[in-house]
């Protein structure tokens, strides 16, 4: 009777060790290729025309931490390395500026047990700017908006996946005098286009 109750609780303990096992890790890590495509829409100003503010357009990695509160619903922490971007007036370059735009979003997953896992997302921006070298322009600071998102995966077996993303976040600044006083508002507000490789854990 002490062997059977010995081997009934033995298998109860490798049987939910199994289960365990077989579950799903919450965490998905992807790493992605950016493209940052800005829309470049600034006021008119001391003379210069409306939408005659560029900021570079360029491509960055990025780093992107997902943690599945079920199967459906997951959070996404979106990281890259701090970027420098030329500023043009017109087409002719004033300056840099060096920003840090991480991103948060909440996602759900259509069918997060098929091969093919569609996504959309909505969440929070918040930019951080500083380094300004804009012949005595001032930017401001930081700059908080929304974002959207929409993506799929193609799952290639239980880790790893192919993933494509793109991102629509909301990134605003006042542009200003050396004294403080306003010239102009400058919405960059990027789509943000990628492709990439998520390995879950």
């Amino acid at each position: 009777m002490k062997n059977l109750a010995l081997f009934i609780a033995l298998a109860s303990i490798t049987i939910g060790f199994s289960q365990a096992v077989a579950q799903e890790s919450p965490w998905l890590i992807r790493v992605r290729a950016v493209q940052i495509d800005t829309a470049n829409k600034s006021d008119a100003f001391g003379g210069v025309p409306a939408d005659r503010i560029s900021v570079q357009r360029k491509a960055i990695p990025e780093l992107d931490i997902s943690y599945f509160f079920t199967k459906n619903i997951a959070a996404e922490l979106i990281l890259t390395h701090p970027q420098v971007h030329d500023v043009k007036v017109s087409g002719t370059k004033i300056g840099t500026f060096r920003h840090l735009p991480p991103v948060l979003t909440a996602q759900y997953h259509f069918s997060p047990d098929s091969k093919i896992s569609p996504y959309v997302g909505a969440g929070i921006n918040y930019t951080r700017i500083w380094d300004v070298n804009l012949g005595g322009l001032k930017l401001e600071q930081s700059s908080i908006g929304g974002a959207l998102q929409a993506g799929v995966d193609f799952k290639l077996d239980k880790h790893w996946s192919i993933n494509l993303d793109v991102k629509k976040v909301q990134i605003r600044s006042d542009v200003k005098n050396s004294d403080g006083s306003k010239l102009t508002s400058v919405k960059l507000d990027p789509w943000l286009i990628g492709v990439g490789v998520g390995y879950r854990f």
